[in-house]
């Protein structure tokens, strides 16, 4: 993979997955792994905000924002994937852009809020992202960042790289992802893990932070632009 480019590659895998997204997506934000996402966003941010959904995929949440009264955009660089969000939120006020998360053509401070669920991790340079969707929110904007955690089984995308391998899959742990947020000027306003069936078995109130985080098949944050 001597000529590997990351988003030329990005985009070729993710394209060939959108039908297979598309045909499970509905589950994982109604029922399954994502059920509690959107309460959890909407929690913070104001109904009518402007949001950036990077990384928006087939838009599954980008529709269910947009029928709540947000003004949403969605960012995504698979054509496939953006065909169905198009599609699915044909008869809402969601409009969809095909860019690298990176690099968001609009100006700077265009939205009140953005999230990205999922998507961080999937970039060629998660820093390069986080200071853009900096860039593109207002001061004192919220960002709602969801990582998956380490028992995440698509974490398995990122394993080729101790191969030398190149991989369109970046994975980081919460702790460095919260760190790396602090670092870089955003305050943590609240988190909430996601658990595997099983974990619910645990006292997990009573355990500390890091090892919540480590048990969680994904982490969510929401931070403030300071």
């Amino acid at each position: 993979m001597n000529n590997f480019k990351w988003v030329n590659e990005a985009e070729k895998q993710w394209d060939e997955r959108a039908d297979t997204w598309h045909s499970n997506s509905k589950e994982m934000w109604e029922t399954g792994s994502r059920k509690n996402i959107l309460p959890f966003f909407t929690k913070h941010v104001k109904a009518e905000a402007s949001i950036c959904d990077l990384g928006c995929g087939d838009g599954y949440a980008s529709y269910k924002l947009a029928t709540k009264g947000y003004q949403v955009t969605g960012v995504d660089l698979s054509e496939q994937m953006l065909e169905k969000a198009r599609g699915r939120a044909k008869d809402t006020t969601a409009q969809f852009l095909k860019a690298d998360i990176s690099r968001v053509p609009v100006e700077s401070g265009s939205f009140d809020a953005c999230m990205a669920i999922n998507s961080l991790e999937w970039t060629e340079d998660p820093l390069d992202v986080l200071h853009e969707m900096k860039r593109i929110i207002k001061k004192d904007g919220l960002i709602c960042i969801a990582i998956l955690g380490p028992t995440a089984m698509p974490r398995m995308n990122s394993y080729r790289r101790l191969y030398g391998e190149k991989v369109i899959c970046n994975t980081m742990m919460p702790w460095e992802l919260g760190k790396l947020a602090e670092e870089n000027g955003l305050v943590k306003v609240d988190e909430i893990g996601v658990y595997k069936r099983g974990a619910d078995t645990l006292t997990l109130d009573k355990l500390s932070l890091d090892l919540k985080q480590a048990l969680t098949f994904m982490w969510v944050f929401m931070f403030q632009n300071k």
